[in-house]
Order: C-alpha cells, then sequence, then structure tokens
C-alpha cells in the first residue's frame, strides 16, 4: 500500500512538472531530463511510469480534458441550458487556465502541431459550446436574428483569444476581463426578457486559489 501510494504521488509529480514544462517550451523543446529534476524524481522513475515524451504528454493532456469536462458538467448541472452556464463556465475555464498548470499545459498541447491530437481540448471545449448554443436557441434564449452557430464562433474565438494572450499575460484570464466581454456580448445574444437575468460576472462566485503543492521531500521512488 505504501508503495502504491508512493508510486501515485510520483506520477502525479511528473504530470504537474510534466505540464509546467510543456506550457512553458512547448513539447519539442521540452526535455524529460527537465521534467524529472522539476518534478524532483530519477529518470528512471519517469521511465517507470512513461514510456516516452509523447504518452507523458497525452497524460497531461487527459488530466486537463477531465478538468474541462468537470467544468462543463457543473455549469449545465448548475444553470442548465440557459446562456448563463456558458458564461459561468467560460469564467471557470479561464480561471483554470490562471491557476491550474495541468489544464494551461493540456491547451499549449492542443495547439502544439508537434504533438496535437484530435479531439483536443480546443474542440473538445469548442463541441460543448456549440451544444450549449444549440440548446440556448431551442430554448427560446437567443435574440432574434441571432443562430447559435455565430454566436457559437464568437465565443470560441474569444475563448481561444484569452487563453493563447494568457499564456503570457495572466490578466487577460482575469474574472474582470472576461466580464467585460459578456457586457458586451450579452445584450447581442440575449432575447429580450431572459437578458436581465444574465449575470456576466458568473453566477458563482470565484474558485479560491489553490496552495501550491509542497515540494517533493528527496526522492520518491516508483
Amino acid at each position: 500500500m505504501v508503495q502504491q501510494e508512493r508510486a501515485a504521488r510520483t506520477r502525479h509529480a511528473l504530470i504537474q512538472a510534466a505540464a509546467a514544462v510543456f506550457a512553458e517550451e512547448g513539447f519539442v523543446t521540452a526535455s524529460l531530463s527537465t521534467i524529472s529534476r522539476r518534478a524532483g524524481v530519477s529518470n528512471g522513475a519517469l521511465h517507470f511510469h512513461f514510456a516516452n515524451k509523447s504518452t507523458l504528454a497525452d497524460a497531461v493532456e487527459a488530466e486537463a480534458a477531465e478538468a474541462v469536462r468537470r467544468i462543463t458538467e457543473s455549469a449545465r448541472a448548475w444553470q442548465g441550458d440557459s446562456l448563463q452556464a456558458v458564461v459561468d463556465a467560460t469564467h471557470e475555464l479561464m480561471g483554470s487556465l490562471a491557476r491550474d498548470v495541468v489544464v494551461r499545459g493540456g491547451f499549449e498541447l492542443a495547439g502544439d502541431s508537434a504533438h496535437r491530437k484530435e479531439p483536443s481540448l480546443r474542440t473538445q471545449w469548442r463541441h460543448w459550446v456549440e451544444d450549449s448554443l444549440r440548446r440556448a436557441e431551442r430554448s427560446g434564449a437567443l435574440a432574434e436574428g441571432v443562430s447559435w452557430a455565430d454566436s457559437a464562433r464568437v465565443i470560441v474565438a474569444a475563448t481561444a483569444g484569452f487563453e493563447v494572450l494568457g499564456g503570457d499575460d495572466t490578466s487577460w484570464l482575469s474574472r474582470q476581463n472576461v466580464t467585460r466581454f459578456w457586457e458586451v456580448v450579452l445584450p447581442r445574444l440575449a432575447g429580450g426578457p431572459g437578458l436581465a437575468a444574465l449575470v456576466s460576472a458568473g453566477s458563482r462566485p470565484p474558485a479560491a486559489p489553490s496552495a501550491p503543492p509542497p515540494p517533493p521531500a528527496g526522492r520518491p521512488g516508483p
């Protein structure tokens, strides 16, 4: 049991370190030695868990995809098929990009042609936004003359822009910036009666920033 827990901690540390290095350097430039050093483990421990850099990148993307899935499912469970669910999910996604290195690393890999796979995180997000806007259109939540497809393109393009710009300057990912975006866009998207009920700043309080994990003590085994 102790060995299993140690192995799980080592794997977690490697994924966290890899995500950070991929986010900073990209897939091609990132080296396994840099990742193992960042994780505080030996190269042998890294290869015990991951055969090569591609399998490690796959693990980062899988964890990031699960985080995005939780964000979108939570928003829909909270707000149903309303536009508010899209607003809330956008705030949560940008917040995760700012504070969660795995999500940030996963999106960096999604935009890296040397590793990019389908479906990527960006594709996953686009499909959810498109489905949400179709639902909003069916429920009459969109303004007259506004199509779900046009609305989805605007939202996906804007959030992709926030994501890319936020890689260099995290202020792009701030709740204030995302709120300003929705203040401009919602009056055009939403039907008259429903607009007053929508909250551009999000209907849920922002997540508290998580404390950084403690540095590894010594060199954990595989």
